[in-house]
This record gives structure tokens, C-alpha cells and sequence, in this order.
């Protein structure tokens, strides 16, 4: 009889151990993801630091910066990028590529935005294709130009879908022809992690 409680002490003890190791395991893991959310986040705040001393001669009617669900917005008026002849609308895309060269593990989306007043020319169908070619002269600036990797940078247009004011106005639908630049640092480790 005794002989039996030992084995059943034995036999829970082992047990005991095995889920105390499993425990510790869960907990190393939590620890490993908890120091890359912060080391993500600390990236995200170095690129809007670096981004913003970059953009520093700029008034905010031309571009804002501003972070949000850890990524970097830089949104660059209509007016900054493509009235004919924008030399500073250029130069801020300078300054930018400066940073984009600097980090190539984060990756680029250019989204073009319109306002709802409707577009049909020889060129253009509709806002969707203004919006995309919006988008797409921005990339081949900062390709061509300004060397930033073609495979880090996507495209989009966005119409009139998003505005971020009333189109009502003629002030706000200045502010909703737009181009947003985001950067978001890759999460492929973090992605890893949490696949395990």
C-alpha cells in the first residue's frame, strides 16, 4: 500500500513538473514577444522622429506627420505635390527617400486620395484612376529619382473613398486631394513568434 502511494506521489509529482515546465515555457515566450512589441515600438517612434526632423521646413497646410496604429502617415497636399512646377513638393520627397534609404526593413504604401467631385477627361475615367496615378507618379519619383527600392514601395489609389474633411467646401475638398505616404516596420519575426 505503500508502495502504491509512492508511485501515485511520484506519478503526480511528474506531472506537477511537466506542467511547471510548460509554464515556464508560456512564459518565456510571452517575455520574447513582449520585448519585440517593444522594440516595435520603439522603431515606430525612431521613424516618425526621423521623418519628422526630416520635414521640418514644412508647413502644415503642405504635409502633416503623425502616427498612429504603428505606422507613420505623412499626408502631402495636392497643392505640395502637383502644381506645375513643384520644386518643394520634390523636395519633400527628397528628404523622405533620405529616411526611406536609411531603414529598407520598413515597407512604403503611396495612397492617392481625391475629393467627390467627379473626374471624366481623356486621361482620367473616374477618381479612382486620378488617385492611382497620383499614387504612382509619387513611387516613380521616389524611385527614379531618389533611389528608394522598387519592392518596398506599393502603390494605391483611394478615390474619394476616405476624406478626411466635408467635401462640402471648397477647403475641404483641398484637403481630401491628398497623398499619403505610410511606412509600417516589417513584423515577419513577430509574425514568426506568434506561428510557433
Amino acid at each position: 500500500m505503500l508502495n502504491t502511494n509512492m508511485t501515485e506521489q511520484e506519478k503526480l509529482n511528474s506531472l506537477l513538473s511537466q506542467k511547471m515546465n510548460e509554464l515556464d515555457e508560456r512564459e518565456r515566450t510571452i517575455n520574447e514577444l513582449q520585448d519585440m512589441i517593444n522594440a516595435q515600438t520603439e522603431r515606430v517612434q525612431n521613424l516618425l522622429n526621423s521623418v519628422k526632423d526630416a520635414l521640418l521646413g514644412f508647413s502644415s497646410d503642405e504635409l502633416t506627420v503623425r502616427e498612429k496604429d504603428g505606422k507613420v502617415y505623412v499626408a502631402m497636399s495636392d497643392k505640395l505635390l502637383f502644381e506645375s512646377g513643384s520644386a518643394r513638393g520634390k523636395e519633400a520627397l527628397a528628404k523622405l527617400a533620405e529616411v526611406l534609404n536609411k531603414q529598407s526593413d520598413i515597407d512604403v504604401y503611396i495612397e492617392g486620395h481625391t475629393d467627390s467631385k467627379p473626374i471624366n477627361t481623356a486621361q482620367f475615367k473616374d477618381n479612382w484612376d486620378l488617385s492611382v496615378i497620383r499614387a504612382t507618379s509619387v513611387v516613380r519619383i521616389l524611385t527614379k529619382d531618389y533611389g528608394v527600392k522598387p519592392l518596398q514601395i506599393q502603390p494605391c489609389g483611394r478615390g474619394e473613398f476616405m476624406p478626411v474633411a466635408d467635401n462640402e467646401t471648397a477647403d475641404g475638398r483641398a484637403k481630401n486631394r491628398h497623398t499619403e505616404i505610410i511606412m509600417a516596420p516589417k513584423l515577419d519575426k513577430l509574425y514568426q513568434m506568434l506561428n510557433q
